[in-house]
Formats: C-alpha cells, structure tokens, sequence
C-alpha cells in the first residue's frame, strides 16, 4: 500500500499523570504522522503520582526518545539513584542495600556469589557489599557518570513535574489534548469495541484504539469492558498507604530507603527541593490515624503538604489488551511501591504496545501475545515483592508472622529453595529483576547458600586472594575518584530556588 493511501491509526488516550503522558510522548515521537494521537484529561481529577524513585529502565527510556538527561533532571528536580536501603525488614535493627549493577565479577557458568562463597571457606571474611560499586556509592553518598557506563543508575523524581515535561514534548511531536471529565465509554454494538467516548460537556472523542491511563479507576478496560481483576493480597497484604512531602533537611543521598514497621513499611525519598515521604501498612493490623501518627513521628523536616491517603489492591487485571482497549498503569493493575516498579511497567507496556501497534484491524494475536507478556512481567515482579515479606526472622507482630507463615507461589519457592540449596539464580525470559538482584536480597533477608558451583574451588588459594582484592581495589578507587552525591547534582542539574518554589 502506498503511503499517502494510508489512513493515519486515530488513538485516544484516557487520562493524563505519568501513565498518559508516557505513552503520549512516546508514541508521537515515534510514530510520527502515522498515528492522529489524543489524549483526554481533566484539571478537576488529581493523580496518585504512582512513583517518585525509579530504576534503571527508564534511563533507557528517556534516552530512546531522545532525552537530554540534565534538562529532563533539572525540570523534574530529579536526584539519581543507586540502589535501596532497607531497614528492618530481616530483622529489627539489621539491614541491608539493594544495589544496582553488578557485584563481583561473573563467570560464564556461575555467578559471583559462588566465588564469594568459596571465599568464606577460606578465611576471606569482606562482605559480599565489597565487591559493589554502586552500593559503596551510595553507602558514603558519592555519584558521577563513569566512562563506558560503568555505573548502573535510576533517579529520583516528581512525577507530577515528569508528567508535565513529556506533555510538552508529546505535544511539540503533534499530540493533541482535549480538556474534560469522560462521561461516559461508547462501545459498538456489533463487535463489543469502544467506539468513542463521551465528556461531560458532551463533546465525543471517536478512536480506533483506546489506552485506559485513567488510574485505579480503570473507566475503560474495567468499567466499560469488565475484564475483571486477579487479587493478590493474599501474598502483599499491605493495602493502604500514606503520601506527604517535607523540606529537604540536608544534601540527598543517592538511594531510597525503606524502612520496615510492625504492620508494613515507610519510604523515604530525596530530590532536589524536597523529600517524599510515605508509609505503606495493611489496615487490619494498623488503622489509619495510627499509621499518620507513626509516619509523621518519623519524618524529616516541615512538612510541605495536606496527607494523601490512599487504598489498593495489590493484582493485575485479567486482560491487559481487550477488544480495541489497552491498560497501561495503574489501570492495569497495582504493586506496591517497595521496589520502585510503577513507572517501569508503564514503560514496558509504552514499548510493548508500540513494538504491538496495529497498522489497521487488532490482531487477536497481538493481544495474546502483550497480555502474555505483561502477566510475565507483573508474576516475576510479584514474585520478588513476596520474596520481601515472607523471608524475614520477624515474628514481632501479627503482620510479620503472618507473612512468615504464608503460602508462595511455587515459582517464587523454587527460586528460593534453588538459591538456598546451590547459590543458583536464574533470569527467564528478559526477566526484570536479574541474578544480582536477587542474590543481595535473598542474603539480606537471611537466606545463605549451602553449597556453591564447583568451578570456584577451581582456583588456587592465591588466585582467589588475588581476585577478591583486585575486585575490591578497583571498586573502593572508582568510589573515592566520585564526587558527593550533593554536590554533583547541584553542578549537573542543579534546580535553582524559584524554580523549585
């Protein structure tokens, strides 16, 4: 078909917030005049704000559209991340740190734990944490970009400011954006397919493809299509949680961390103007006034805003794309917060249904294969949530001994018991969290290996000394050649005051 022949794919996107601008900001850019893209959000709806600390990915993402990092940082008054502390969640007064990146220095037929853990049958007592070079940055609160990449990172952001940043690119790229509360969803009577959808004021948007941004409220994949919904509270059982935001009381560091209570967890994360604050609990064991009174006894500084309160579900919705619908955020389902997730999966579900778009009629396979997908996505994600709460020494409260006694998914035990029985992980299919991941978190949370492969008793007793210290060396000086955190952000994306009021 020639190209003037074509008809361009009219998408209509159903909410603002990060989700909707997103996918606005990506599918302009790269779709171009193929697509006639718009998005409908209301001023008079507020959003959750689904993420303020994330990972890696998104760097990726930025750069796919063509991002000027320090621009987009100082727009959004972003910090960079390197990884998670988590307090008290093993036990009470122990932690441990998530990093980002690698640690060690991997064979091909076996990670570096297992020489670590030959190591330990030799006498070498440096902690795993060593070998790390984000998690020693973050740890003495110093960052810089390192040649070649080196360094693995994320940041820390508002996303309302994200939201507001790619909806001036999205619309500089053609998307256009239409002001009013959807009244109603239209579907065609025929084929069970939105047809258009109806806003207040009465005026009618007409699409060919509709993506539901419009948060927990899912107006179109759920309310207009009811796909119904997969609840996982039995395995996350926290389902409320409490926002606010407070003065910035020193320089940021470049981690989140997250600080385990009796009936949940509070966040903590810093960028450039202020920090965001929350805590995440589960209300049969803490009731709301309870849970403000503890979030606001452990907070830093003035605080800048009114509590936002929040209730969910964690799960994920049966169908992620039906029909000529597709979900992406918290329309599409809901994990917690703990490992800074949220934005990621509207990421993977941007790209997804861009690598998906239909050049004309759905394809009934096309949807099978994102729903596919995205249910892998959110299980192995899921999977690493529970791993949190039900491998921990507490037994302090009802909560904790609850999650202990929990039953898992069988695919979250074998990765635990494969790990505990031979210091094996394995990532499946571009799984998310990658083989570092899960062994830092596993060993933070009490797991440790029994056995490891072979192939480290390969080498000699002065081979190992030799590579253990080289690793070491080599991360302890890149560490001292940084910058602090503060100060480099400040250099490199610094927001200046008025601009952060």
């Amino acid at each position: 078909m020639k190209d003037e022949a074509m008809t361009p794919l009219r998408i209509v996107i159903a909410g603002g917030g990060t989700a909707g601008w997103m996918a606005a900001a990506a599918i302009a850019r790269s779709m171009g005049r193929t697509v006639d893209l718009t998005l409908v959000e209301s001023e008079q709806i507020g959003t959750i704000g689904v993420g303020e600390s994330t990972i890696p990915p998104l760097v990726g993402y930025n750069r796919l559209l063509g991002i000027n990092e320090a621009e987009f940082m100082r727009e959004t008054s972003a910090t960079f991340k390197l990884g998670i502390m988590f307090d008290n969640w093993k036990d009470v007064g122990e932690s441990y740190f998530h990093s980002f990146g690698m640690t060690g220095k991997d064979h091909w037929s076996a990670g570096f734990q297992h020489f670590w853990l030959h190591g330990l049958t030799k006498g070498h007592a440096q902690s795993y944490d060593d070998y790390c070079l984000e998690l020693i940055a973050a740890r003495e609160g110093k960052f810089a970009h390192l040649p070649g990449d080196q360094a693995n990172y994320a940041y820390h952001l508002d996303s309302g400011l994200y939201a507001k940043f790619l909806r001036r690119m999205a619309e500089a790229d053609g998307a256009k954006r239409v002001e009013g509360k959807i009244g109603s969803v239209n579907l065609n009577p025929e084929s069970g397919d939105i047809a258009s959808l109806t806003l207040d004021a009465g005026q009618k948007i007409e699409g060919d493809l509709f993506v539901d941004c419009t948060g927990f409220r899912a107006l179109l994949i759920e309310g207009a299509l009811h796909v119904g919904y997969d609840d996982w509270t039995h395995y996350l059982p926290c389902d409320s949680a409490i926002a606010i935001q407070t003065e910035s009381v020193g320089l940021p560091v470049p981690f989140t961390r997250a600080m385990a209570h009796d009936a949940g967890w509070q966040w903590r994360i810093p960028l450039q103007h202020r920090v965001g604050n929350g805590i995440v609990y589960c209300s049969r064991y803490l009731d709301k006034d309870a849970a403000l009174e503890r979030l606001l006894g452990n907070i830093e500084g003035k605080t800048l805003v009114q509590p936002n309160f929040l209730r969910f579900a964690a799960g994920a919705r049966r169908k992620q794309w039906h029909k000529n619908c597709v979900a992406v955020g918290l329309s599409g389902g809901f994990m917690e917060p703990l490992e800074s997730t949220s934005i990621h999966l509207i990421q993977r579900a941007v790209i997804r249904l861009i690598r998906m778009m239909p050049g004309g009629k759905v394809s009934a396979r096309d949807i099978a294969e994102f729903n596919d997908q995205q249910f892998q996505d959110m299980e192995q994600i899921r999977d690493f949530l529970i791993l949190h709460y039900k491998a921990t020494n507490r037994r302090d409260s009802p909560f904790w001994r609850q999650c202990a006694s929990m039953e898992i998914p069988d695919s979250l035990a074998q990765k635990i018991e494969l790990f505990r029985e031979t210091g094996r992980v394995f990532r499946r299919n571009e799984e998310l969290f990658a083989e570092n991941s899960w062994v830092q978190v596993m060993m933070g949370q009490g797991i440790m290996p029994q056995s490891y492969h072979p192939v480290a008793a390969k080498l000699t007793d002065d081979e190992l000394i030799k590579l253990l210290a080289l690793l070491r060396d080599n991360v302890a000086k890149s560490v001292a050649s940084m910058p602090r955190h503060g100060d480099y952000v400040a250099q490199y994306c610094g927001v200046k005051r008025d601009q952060a009021a």
